[in-house]
């Protein structure tokens, strides 16, 4: 099985961390996979975006114009990347930030605050992780509990805070 995704946002929103994560865990679980990143010379605040292909096949092109999955964090990104999702496959959408709704009945929405989350709960900045929490759920791509300590274990010792806050994030989405 092959799923392509579309990670969509703004520097700083953590759109590369979430796809090189899918990346990585796909490897670690003995997926082919490959990770594309895009984003404008602003970094922080300009435009972000990259493609992730996960397969138990060969992969024949890292691109894709009709992504699985669809992860948008801004409303730029929705609006570009919304009517390329293929037939039955998933829009995930941080609502806080974007106040539109797919009109596509071909696709499932999922609408998930992940920033007012994030900010409900001392987690400003984990948003990403929120909504790859969800994307588990939904999918079922990965085992969670694989995911989650596979996450986990790639964050330092010395940044204890980052590993309870990423913790608290994932399972703050998968509980969503």
């Amino acid at each position: 099985m092959t799923t392509r995704i579309i990670f969509a946002g703004s520097g700083g929103q953590g759109i590369q961390f979430s796809g090189k994560q899918m990346a990585k865990t796909g490897m670690h679980v003995g997926m082919n996979v490959t990770f594309l990143p895009s984003y404008g010379p602003e970094m922080r605040g300009g435009t972000s975006n990259c493609t992730v292909v996960i397969s138990d096949e060969e992969i024949g092109s890292p691109s894709t114009n009709t992504p699985d999955l669809l992860v948008v964090m801004n409303k730029p990104s929705f609006d570009k990347f919304e009517p390329k999702v293929a037939p039955g496959g998933i829009i995930f959408c941080d609502s806080t930030l974007i106040d539109k709704k797919s009109e596509r009945t071909d696709i499932k929405a999922v609408y998930i605050p992940a920033t007012e989350l994030a900010s409900d709960n001392d987690l400003g900045g984990f948003a990403n992780v929120i909504i790859l929490g969800q994307i588990i759920k939904q999918t079922g791509i990965f085992d969670f509990e694989e995911f989650k300590e596979y996450l986990l274990s790639n964050i330092p010792a010395t940044k204890t805070a980052l590993i309870e806050k990423n913790e608290k994030a994932l399972l703050l989405g998968y509980g969503y």
